[in-house]
């Protein structure tokens, strides 16, 4: 049975240390977002940081996530690491992080992911992929060997959640799902715990 903890970040935090051990990319998660008619969509974006404050990644502010999440900052991500049967689904609004944040995590970035993230209208149409390798070679052309800076159109979204919950997988398919949920998200000890039915 998972056992219960008083804070839901550290038993994430001891979890993902164990899917790092066991897996080849424990960072990857869904992100479900949803437009403004109420259709929802998910793809998978990846962790770059958690701890008390949330659950960052990095996207083109542009891109049909950046546009749903604009209109709609509620959102949802969920983690899957299969060798481990585990699960952790997270819910909460999302909000930008702030522009050193940003700055940072991009100067960090290789070479090529800068200029590619220059290049690319994320979810934008495509005649085909020569046009996108044609506007790699002029980005790059554009910024030579100097430094490449942050695109303001590229930055990360700090999910806050007010519900986590963990889920392991066990025989017949009597798996234990335990959930922390709080109702004020700057208080970081107003979580409340319950245990759910497989």
């Amino acid at each position: 049975m998972i056992k219960a903890v008083e804070d839901p970040f550290s038993l994430f935090a001891e979890w993902y240390t164990e899917a790092q051990e066991a897996e080849d990319l424990a960072e990857a998660m869904s992100l479900a977002t949803v437009d403004a008619a109420g259709q929802p969509s998910v793809r998978m974006v990846l962790l770059k940081a958690a701890d008390q404050d949330g659950f960052v990644f990095y996207t083109n502010l542009e891109s049909r996530k950046g546009q749903e999440l604009k209109g709609n900052n509620k959102a949802a991500l969920c983690f899957h690491w299969k060798s481990l049967k585990r699960q952790v689904r997270i819910e909460g609004p999302v909000e930008k992080v702030s522009a050193e944040e940003a700055d940072a995590y991009f100067a960090s970035r290789h070479r090529d992911s800068k200029i590619g993230a220059w290049a690319s209208a994320q979810s934008q149409p495509m005649q085909g992929r020569f046009e996108f390798e044609t506007a790699i070679a002029k980005t790059a052309a554009r910024f030579g060997i100097g430094e490449i800076p942050r695109p303001p159109f590229w930055s990360g979204y700090r999910l806050q959640p007010n519900c986590i919950e963990f889920w392991q997988d066990r025989a017949f398919r009597l798996h234990d799902r335990l959930q922390y949920q709080r109702e004020n998200i700057s208080d970081p000890s107003s979580w409340t715990t319950r245990r759910l039915y497989p």
